[in-house]
């Protein structure tokens, strides 16, 4: 074949022009990468979901619509049970019953240290459920908005109302057996379906407000009208605050290992997800700030 001076020419500035192409890019001189390009992130839980809260855009799945434990992260759903009330009073109050007690040391369960006879508002009760993952505040809130004669039938009406509101925003693949996530054999759910719980639970501003609080000291009502003040309630979601993480919930049990529900906003973008299963609490720390990242940098 021959090449004409002319047409040489043209290969010599064919040539020059992608060289100095493949230098801006090795520069990043040139537009950054998509949003859509971004990696997805190696992630250890064997089950995670990751949303866009503002469009409800998946981001990122990992077994998503497989059953898990979900532990405390049932939480949510027996908060939004309670939210979902008609004339709600949040400052109603609820008198602590020795089953509460009772039921926390059968169970071993977590605990917000709440004290028979003592009277406390349905929005402390929110608190302690929440932030120090009290069974004993969850069990007084399911007692308070059940229907029945005993506790027992109030609480188990209660969760069936867990279930019918699953149902009603189309979480397929939850199913409720327990007002905390002690498990009773039937309580599952996966990482898409709690995020798509998640994102509902966060409109509320309640729940959002009390989602995110680090601390809180509630003042109850003994039994001879005195005010007691309690110890401080941490949350146990050592993530609120990082890169704009908001909530919401963490759940840990032998069987459920390590969960963590979250919520985060940065800039406008706000995201919103579940990690499930996880090995450890740190591993469940550092794969939710990897999605977290990821989710921003999708977004952006």
């Amino acid at each position: 074949m021959i090449i004409t001076t002319k047409g040489t020419r043209r290969l010599r500035r064919a040539a020059a022009v992608a060289v100095t192409s493949g230098a801006l890019f090795a520069t990043g001189a040139l537009s950054a990468i998509p949003a859509q390009a971004a990696t997805a992130p190696a992630i250890t839980a064997k089950s995670g979901f990751l949303m866009n809260s503002a469009t409800g855009k998946t981001l990122f799945s990992k077994a998503g619509s497989t059953h898990r434990l979900t532990a405390s992260t049932t939480k949510i759903m027996t908060a939004k049970v309670v939210l979902s009330q008609s004339n709600l009073n949040l400052d109603a109050k609820v008198t602590i019953k020795q089953a509460y007690s009772n039921y926390i040391v059968s169970a071993g369960a977590s605990s917000a240290h709440l004290i028979v006879g003592d009277k406390v508002t349905v929005r402390q009760l929110l608190y302690g459920m929440l932030l120090p993952s009290g069974c004993d505040a969850a069990m007084a809130l399911a007692d308070m908005y059940g229907s029945g004669s005993t506790v027992s039938a109030r609480t188990k009406n209660f969760i069936a109302k867990m279930n019918t509101t699953a149902r009603s925003l189309g979480l397929t693949n939850t199913h409720f057996d327990s007002f905390d996530g002690i498990s009773k054999g039937s309580n599952h759910s996966t990482a898409r379906d709690l995020t798509v719980l998640a994102r509902s639970a966060m409109k509320s501003s309640t729940f959002k407000a009390v989602v995110k609080t680090k601390s809180y000291r509630a003042k109850t009502i003994t039994k001879t009208g005195a005010t007691r003040t309690m110890g401080t309630w941490t949350n146990t979601n050592t993530l609120l605050g990082w890169n704009g993480t908001l909530g919401i919930k963490t759940g840990s049990g032998t069987q459920a290992k390590y969960c963590l529900v979250f919520a985060a906003t940065k800039n406008g973008e706000s995201v919103v997800g579940a990690v499930l299963t996880d090995s450890s609490a740190a591993s469940r720390t550092t794969d939710v700030k990897k999605l977290v990242n990821y989710g921003y940098a999708r977004i952006s």
